[in-house]
């Protein structure tokens, strides 16, 4: 039997975000960077990778560590921090692997004859006459790559960092140019630039009077060829969103089309930024087309912080050449709604949130809900939960094949009191916990069965406060 797909669809132990998905050789690749668990800062891990048949996107194997920080001689201990990382097989059928250090605004490539590592450092994107690009004032800040092998063998590099204007950015760039997504063209050596680069992509200060302008360009440049026109997708200074731009050329003539997915649903069904569903913060991702199916990859964000992230994917409709916004989900990969019988760790829950409503993670405290894990950061052990569920809080799992399920038993810690699952009709159960420190089962029959795509929400309605491990159906 294939194993059922969720979302996170990596162990819950690995934060691993700004996910690039591949198909290759029938599996699919994923390269991102790597948080850690309780991390203070972003990507401190070394890069990582993770594949899964392309029959059996459940099924995830470890490819193990492809790349570390320490092999660039560019990187000074204040600079050993690898940003989102692209990858690009050459003309010579070996595998290139971009990415920046830190914030020093320059790009550098590493080599490997496999997709999964492990790579070797070999040099800095530049110029003809060897000047490094991002080393001065002046110079194109690079960042967050994105690459393209096109059809003809070129080879297009897509970067950039776009944020609004205050000392913080003024500090980042040191005089270096940031005002939205830049596309350059590559040698066959992978590192010298022939043209370019040449502005893609407008940032929040020029994007005015542009099809950007409502949705400029901040970052987490990625960029796909589909139907002989270029799909470039990016984070919007929004934060919480990906959207896309679609072009004929790879070098320009970009125009904003929409939003592949939030990582709080905003914009779904025309959903406002106040009824957001899950704590949201910066996002970066990537499409894959699986037998027919595409695929639009993000992250989350965890442990009320944005340093401990984690990739998600959701199916994505496409149409005449046009994507429509994906809604978060519990069963992205899955091909369809999860089964209606079998035990659910809470952690895979799509939307969570409090009785307030929720914010972007960096401003989360202590009454707002998370998803943590007990212990710091580590391989294997016990899964992540949800922490911290306060009267009216709750969590949804979407979704389900419910024809059939007759009882729910959730396992939960914490106060006593009331949770009340349901679907989108209605009330399903009303579950009376007991006040325990350790974690206890409470079971129920449900009071009617349900769809055969339908939603599960778990609301807390109690004093005090409870974590939520999971819960067990059965038909």
């Amino acid at each position: 039997m294939k194993k059922q797909a969720f979302n996170p669809y990596l162990p819950s132990w690995e934060y691993v975000p700004d996910g690039e998905p591949y198909l290759i050789g029938g599996r699919v690749y994923v390269f991102g960077s790597h948080d850690h668990f309780g991390g203070k800062e972003y990507c401190p891990g070394d890069y990582v990778c993770w594949s899964a048949p392309e029959d059996d996107l459940g099924d995830w194997r470890y490819e193990g560590v492809i790349y570390r920080k320490t092999q660039d001689p560019l990187a000074t201990p204040r600079d050993r921090v690898l940003f989102a990382p692209d990858v690009v097989q050459g003309r010579d059928g070996r595998w290139y692997l971009y990415y920046t250090l830190a914030s020093n605004g320059i790009m550098s490539v590493a080599v490997c004859d496999t997709p999964a590592g492990p790579y070797e450092y070999l040099g800095a994107v530049r110029t003809a006459d060897g000047h490094i690009i991002g080393s001065v004032a002046g110079d194109l800040f690079q960042f967050d790559p994105g690459v393209l092998m096109d059809d003809d063998g070129c080879v297009y590099l897509y970067s950039g960092f776009s944020p609004r204007p205050g000392p913080w950015a003024d500090e980042i760039f040191c005089g270096k140019v940031g005002d939205g997504a830049y596309c350059m063209q590559l040698a066959d050596d992978m590192l010298t630039v022939v043209r370019g680069p040449v502005r893609i992509a407008e940032g929040v200060c020029c994007a005015q009077g542009t099809s950007f302008e409502e949705h400029p360009f901040f970052e987490a440049s990625s960029i796909r060829k589909i139907g002989g026109k270029y799909y470039f997708s990016y984070s919007s200074v929004h934060m919480h969103e990906l959207c896309y731009a679609v072009s004929d050329s790879p070098m320009g003539g970009f125009s904003y089309r929409g939003v592949l997915v939030s990582n709080g649903d905003v914009g779904f069904e025309g959903r406002a930024y106040r009824d957001a569903l899950n704590y949201m913060g910066n996002d970066h991702g990537g499409l894959v087309c699986v037998k027919g199916q595409w695929y639009a990859f993000y992250h989350r964000h965890t442990n009320r912080s944005v340093y401990s992230r984690q990739t998600c994917a959701e199916a994505i409709k496409f149409r005449d050449g046009a994507f429509s916004q994906a809604e978060l989900t519990s069963c992205g990969l899955n091909g369809g709604p999860l089964k209606g019988a079998g035990y659910y760790p809470a952690y895979i829950a799509c939307n969570l949130v409090s009785a307030h409503g929720v914010c972007f993670s960096d401003r989360a405290g202590e009454n707002d809900p998370c998803f943590t894990q007990d212990g710091g950061d580590r391989e294997g052990g016990d899964p992540q939960y949800i922490a911290g569920l306060r009267k009216g809080a709750w969590a949804g799992f979407k979704y389900f094949d419910l024809t059939k399920t007759k009882t729910i038993c959730v396992t939960a810690r914490g106060a006593g009191g009331l949770l009340v699952v349901s679907d989108t009709e209605g009330e399903l159960a009303r579950i009376r916990l007991q006040e325990s420190k350790e974690w206890t089962k409470h079971p129920a029959d449900l009071l009617r069965q349900s769809g055969e795509r339908a939603a599960l929400f778990l609301r807390y309605e109690g004093d005090g406060s409870i974590d939520l491990k999971g819960f067990l159906l059965t038909e």
